[in-house]
């Protein structure tokens, strides 16, 4: 019924592999510091929680929350941080980066805080969507264009629990019946 609608594109086991390697690179890039990682609420809640586990080296969570508003779009901190971050290694973590435009405002405001270092890891790079060049220091995967759920990534506040990533490959068919997956994946219920 759902057959070529969505698939895993993503396995949680890969997930868990790549997740394990930018935690080792961190590790390596940070040693003798205590950095702190802010992570951008909610997607990368997920991602944050296994990515902190798999450095080795003191350090710091805090979140963060943006909030789109007005016809430009324009972002404000919905959510601040509660650490202080000027004189400190920061690095930002994001669930996912498609046009940059967010991250580049999110790295201008948290520069204006005179970090000692920033930086930003994100576990899904969609560069063919890319309108402003952000520096993304560490990268999980590269992905296409296709609306993705699962591992943090949402539709409609759904879905965000699934280990996986799956691609939506016909958002339209998906929006009339967001249940289509919950089948899929947990079976009829």
């Amino acid at each position: 019924m759902a057959d070529g609608l969505f698939a895993e594109v993503i396995p949680a086991r890969e997930i868990a592999t790549r997740v394990t390697e930018l935690g080792e690179a961190l590790t390596v890039d940070y040693a003798g510091r205590e950095p702190v990682f802010v992570a951008v609420l909610t997607g990368a809640l997920w991602f944050v929680a296994d990515l902190i586990r798999a450095v080795d080296l003191p350090a710091e969570v805090d979140f963060l929350g943006l909030n789109r508003f007005g016809e430009g779009g324009r972002i404000r901190i919905a959510v601040d941080t509660a650490t202080p971050l000027t004189g400190r290694d920061v690095v930002i973590v994001e669930d996912i980066v498609d046009t940059g435009l967010s991250l580049g405002v999110l790295r201008t405001l948290l520069s204006e805080r005179q970090p000692a270092s920033l930086r930003t890891v994100t576990l899904i790079d969609k560069v063919s969507r890319r309108l402003r060049d952000v520096p993304l220091e560490y990268r999980g995967f590269e992905v296409g264009d296709e609306f993705l759920v699962g591992y943090g990534l949402d539709y409609e506040g759904r879905y965000r629990n699934l280990p996986g990533i799956w691609a939506v490959f016909d958002l339209a068919t998906f929006a009339k019946d967001p249940d289509l997956l919950a089948r899929e994946v947990f079976g009829a219920r």
